[in-house]
Parts: C-alpha cells; sequence; structure tokens
C-alpha cells in the first residue's frame, strides 16, 4: 500500500476499495451496525473539509474534538488534515477545568463536542477561553443551544456543494511530511497536561515500521474501536488500519464493548491490560466453581495449552505427538468454545499496551489460543516501541524493539529513544523539551528497563520507583501486576515511598466477595461490614501472601487496607487512560495509609 499524508489518505483509499464498508455505527437502540463505505467517508472527509474552510479555518490553526469515539470524530479529524490545520483531541471524560486548559493553551477557536455532557462542559468554559468561538454538536439528540453553538448537520451543510474545494484541493497538493497534524495532551499521573506535537513524519514512519512487523494485518481484517481515540494507541492504530483497508467498527461508550463485541466479532482489537485481567479472572472463577469431570478438563485444557504453545511453540519447538493430541482435542472442546463465548472466535490478534500485563494473563491468553500482542509506546513515540512476536515471543517482556526505532538504556536504567517516529517536542512547552531530551538528542521516557537481545523488558517508571525509609528501592506496578489478577481484586495502590515497608490500598471485586461471604456464611450488613470481617481479611491476606512469593521480603506487602468505594476520574485519581495518580490517592487516603504504619 502506498504512503500518503493524512490529508489524502482517506480520499486515496477510496479510490482502491470504492463501495467497501470503511466503518460501521451502531444505531442507538443497538439492534444493528450501519456500514459506511470508503466512498461515503470521502465524500463526508471532502464536505466536513470544505466546510471547516469556509468558517476560515487556517493553516496550523488548532482545531478541538471533545467526543467519545463516533464516526465524526475520524470524519473531523481527517478534514482538519485536509486543511492542513491541526486536530487537538480531548478526552470525553475531561473536567470543565481540563477542557480550559487545552483550549487555552492550544488557543483554539473551533471546539466540536460529541453530547450533552462534553455540550455543557464546552458551555461552562467560553467566558474564560477567549479564543473559543464555535461549539459544533456531533450527537443530533443533543440540546444543542447557546452562544455559538450548532449541530453537526448545520455545520455540513455549510460544506455542501463543495463552496471551497479548490482551497482545499490545493491545500491538500501542499500537504508535507513536515506538517504538524496533531498535539496530544497527555493526561499524566504528575503535573500539567503536556501537548505531544506529532508531525505528519511521525505518522509515516510509524506506518512503515508496522508494515514490517504487523504482516497478518489485511484489507479482510475488522477491528473494533474501543479505546479513546484521543489516545495515541487506538488513534495510531485506526489510521494504521485506515492505511491496511480494514472494516473499523466504532464502539461509542467503553461499558457497552461486551456486547459489541458479541454483535461484530472482530478478528482484531486494541485494548488495556485490564480488559484481559477481567476475562482472566472470570474464567478461574468459572473453573474454580466447576466441580467433577468438568473441573479436571478445565485446569488439565489450560496446563496443555501452556506447555504446547508456550512451553514448545513459542520456543520454535515441535511439541511430542501426545500433547499436540491433546491439544488438538482441548481445541474442539473448550479453547474454540471459550473464545466464541467472549466473541473472539474469527481472532487474529489483539495488541494490548498502556500498563504492564501480568503474566498469568499473558499466558492464559496464549494457551486458550488467543494471540494477545503485548506491547510499549508513548504518544511522545506515536505508540509502538516494541511489542512481542507472533510466535515466538518472552513471557515478562514487552518484545522485539521496532524497526527504525534506537533504544538505549541510562546508566539510571532509564529507556531512552531516537527515531523518526520520536515527536519533535510538547506544544509551548520550551524548558519541558529542555528536560526532555538527552543533550545528544535522546527522549527520556521516564521508563526504566533492560534490552536483551532486542528484546526490550520494563521494570517500571523511573518516577514511580519508591524507596523505602531502609533504602531499598521498590517498584509498584510490578507488585500491582501481580496482585491484580485475584479475582477478589479490582484495583490496587501500593505504598512504600520514604516508609518502612510495603503497604497497600484494595478495592475488592465486590460481586465476587460478596459472593464468597454468602457462600461461607459470613452475614454484613453493608459493604464497610462485610470488610471489617476478620474472615474476610484473612482470606484476603493468604491470596496476597500466595501470588507475591516471587518478590523479595522487602518488596512483599506487610499490610493492607480494603476501600469501600473505587478509585475513580471523578475525584482526579485515575487519569483519562485510567492510572492510578498516585499523589492524589496518597493525600486523600493520608488517614488510612498512615494507619497501617501505626504499631
Amino acid at each position: 500500500m502506498d504512503y500518503v499524508t493524512l490529508s489524502n489518505l482517506v480520499r486515496a483509499r477510496a479510490s482502491v476499495f470504492g463501495g467497501k464498508t470503511a466503518m460501521k455505527r451502531w444505531t442507538k437502540d443497538k439492534t444493528s451496525w450501519i456500514p459506511i463505505s470508503w466512498n461515503e467517508f470521502a465524500d463526508d472527509v471532502d464536505t466536513c473539509s470544505s466546510a471547516l474552510a469556509s468558517l476560515g479555518v487556517a493553516e496550523g490553526e488548532r482545531v478541538g474534538v471533545f467526543s467519545q469515539n463516533m464516526p465524526e470524530v475520524l470524519t473531523v479529524n481527517f478534514a482538519v488534515y485536509s486543511n492542513r490545520a491541526v486536530a487537538v483531541p480531548l478526552y470525553a471524560t475531561s473536567s470543565a477545568a481540563q477542557v480550559a486548559y487545552i483550549v487555552n493553551d492550544a488557543a483554539i477557536r473551533i471546539l466540536f463536542v460529541g453530547e450533552d455532557y462534553q455540550l455543557e462542559t464546552a458551555l461552562q468554559v467560553l467566558d474564560s477561553c477567549p479564543t473559543l468561538e464555535t461549539v459544533i454538536v456531533f450527537d443530533p439528540d443533543a440540546k444543542a443551544e447557546g452562544r455559538g453553538v450548532m449541530t453537526m448537520a448545520s455545520f455540513m451543510a455549510t460544506g455542501k456543494g463543495l463552496p471551497c474545494a479548490s482551497l482545499v484541493a490545493e491545500r491538500r497538493a501542499r500537504s508535507a511530511e513536515t506538517d504538524l497534524v496533531d498535539i496530544l495532551y497527555t493526561s499524566g499521573t504528575t503535573g500539567e497536561p503536556k501537548g505531544v506535537m506529532l508531525h505528519q513524519s511521525n505518522y509515516t514512519q510509524a506506518f512503515v515500521n508496522h508494515d514490517q512487523r504487523l504482516t497478518p494485518l489485511t484489507a479482510d481484517d475488522v477491528a473494533m474501536d474501543f479505546l479513546p481515540l484521543t489516545h495515541i494507541f487506538e488513534r495510531a492504530w485506526t489510521y494504521f488500519c485506515f492505511h491496511k483497508g480494514v472494516m473499523v467498527c466504532v464502539n461509542t461508550h467503553p461499558m457497552d464493548i461486551q456486547e459489541a463485541i458479541a454483535q461484530v466479532r472482530p478478528t482484531v482489537m486494541c485494548s488495556v491490560p485490564r480488559f484481559w485481567e477481567k476475562v482472566y479472572t472470570a474464567v478461574r472463577s468459572k473453573m474454580s466453581a466447576s466441580r467433577g469431570i468438568v473441573r479436571l478438563m478445565m485446569f488439565d485444557a489450560l496446563h496443555v495449552g501452556k506447555r504446547c504453545n508456550i512451553d514448545y511453540l513459542s520456543k520454535g519447538k515441535r511439541p511430542p505427538l501426545l500433547l499436540a493430541l491433546k491439544y488438538r482435542f482441548y481445541e474442539r472442546t473448550i479453547y474454540s468454545r471459550l473464545r466464541r463465548i467472549i466473541g473472539i472466535e474469527r481472532g487474529n490478534f489483539f495488541p494490548t499496551a498502556g500498563a504492564a500485563v501480568p503474566d498469568k494473563v499473558f499466558e492464559f491468553c496464549r494457551a486458550v489460543g488467543i494471540r494477545l500482542i503485548v506491547g510499549y509506546g508513548l504518544t511522545e513515540s506515536t505508540a509502538t516501541v516494541s511489542f512481542t512476536d507472533f510466535d515466538h515471543y518472552v513471557i515478562g517482556s514487552v518484545g522485539e524493539v521496532m524497526p527504525n526505532v534506537s533504544v538505549r538504556i541510562a546508566e539510571d536504567g532509564e529507556i531512552q529513544l531516537k527515531g523518526a517516529t520520536v515527536t519533535a517536542g510538547y506544544y509551548n512547552k520550551p524548558e519541558a523539551n529542555r528536560q526532555a531530551f538527552t543533550d545528544d538528542g535522546w527522549f527520556r521516557t521516564g521508563d526504566a528497563g533492560r534490552l536483551e537481545g532486542g528484546i526490550l523488558y520494563l521494570t517500571d517508571r523511573i518516577k514511580d520507583l519508591y524507596k523505602t525509609s531502609n533504602g531499598k528501592y521498590i517498584a509498584p506496578q510490578s507488585i500491582e501486576s501481580a496482585l491484580v489478577v485475584d479475582r477478589f481484586i479490582d484495583q490496587i495502590c501500593v505504598i512504600a515511598d520514604r516508609r518502612k515497608y510495603v503497604s497497600a490500598l484494595i478495592v475488592p471485586d465486590f460481586p465476587n466477595l460478596e459472593a464468597y461471604a454468602r457462600d461461607h456464611d459470613i452475614a454484613f450488613a453493608d459493604r464497610q461490614a462485610l470488610l471489617s470481617d476478620q474472615r474476610i481479611m484473612d482470606m484476603m491476606a493468604r491470596r496476597i501472601d500466595r501470588l507475591q512469593r516471587k518478590f523479595a521480603h522487602y518488596e512483599q506487602v506487610k499490610r493492607f487496607t480494603l476501600l469501600p468505594s473505587p478509585f475513580t476520574m471523578a475525584k482526579d485519581e485515575l487519569t483519562n487512560t485510567l492510572k492510578v495518580r498516585r499523589q492524589v490517592v496518597a493525600e486523600h487516603y493520608a488517614d488510612v495509609i498512615d494507619s497501617m504504619y501505626d504499631d
């Protein structure tokens, strides 16, 4: 497939695929999916491009998109690129303060919004954002009222007949690798957001790199668009799917994903580890609840799958005949049925990134024939730095470094990058740019790791490394990844910095915990009473002790507190990508944490 700029991508693919489906959108009643052909997609982009030009959008102007995933988001993005303007996505869950910061920092004049929440938030910040003039609402059912507000339909009507077609065509013809196309504001676990600048050259190189590594992806694949398009992982992945001619099914609300998967039966889908952790814990719970021959078969199937796929095939070895025969039997009776229940029986491969994937989860997926691909990347590297091989992979790693990406490990263990996918820097942040790059031009990721024979391993975030009062360094994410696979744990935040030992705040998986209490005749009036029961505490302690045996004594959780309420974005305890803001959590639960260190 040829390489063209993002401003020309949709029309170029329409010339190849024509009436083939480019995207599908879910009907509001969630009963069916409406196809959008490549020709229709290209025509919508042309109309939207002309409408933007008629509103006076200039080359280099920043245009905001504050919405859930919708086909309109992609139409607007490519229309922005067609005008050689810059797309600035905002997470659909952003607060008014976050929206105001980004709108003012990027001097946004036109802001597209998704539904009522985004519209109401945009109207709240109008008076504090002097550059913001026009708010355009995607959802036809939203209450499109207020100063400077217009519907998407009325906006698109201004582009009918392509009144600015010649201007748009001239801009597309002049689009270049040096064009700034995106400013992606990182949610950040600390500090104010930074706008990562991505140029056309970053995306072009990312496509080249992935064409060399993602050879199983073809135009026959069906992708589920699940993670926020605001995030570089889903954004770059979706653009790459368009580059390859892959059909993209756009899921608007993350909580609907299981129902969406059941209807679409995707062959590929990006996700974060938590999605697969939940699949793993659900299957393990079902296995634990089973009895007799069924229980024996399920556990044996996992054992056989692990031996066949991980102990032999992943290492390039041929499994013994008896093992191979048992695997074929379980493929027909258990593995295929499990994949069908999840909705991925047609699965090709499933990339995941954004956090550490527990080894047990990766082993489970590979054992049952789910081709999970574990990767590592950043917004600043246009997503992928490395990912595990399809067939020959090393569990515990984040795979082989991508072609045309250079990685080195600094003396303090920090992973540093060079290459054409690496950002030129942060928008309006000269000091942050000076700190982000070494004197010889390598980008500082802030992640700690090691490189062995081209295979990259992560240890933790440099900034997240804790030092106990005894001088021992603790990597909290490693401990959290080991514990969160337990079916009774939903969220966890490890505490250790300047403390004499490791402790943890744990939000239980309440449906499983309450079921356990009922099965063991533990009466409780409410959640707090349940969490205060010593039998529950003892059971959790036993499970935690078993899961953390691989850690050194000083790394193990010595005390923990069960919390009745989850960490949330609303309380600023989670980022938009669901990473824990450790400092905020430490502040919110200061008294609880202190009590775990009272002797």
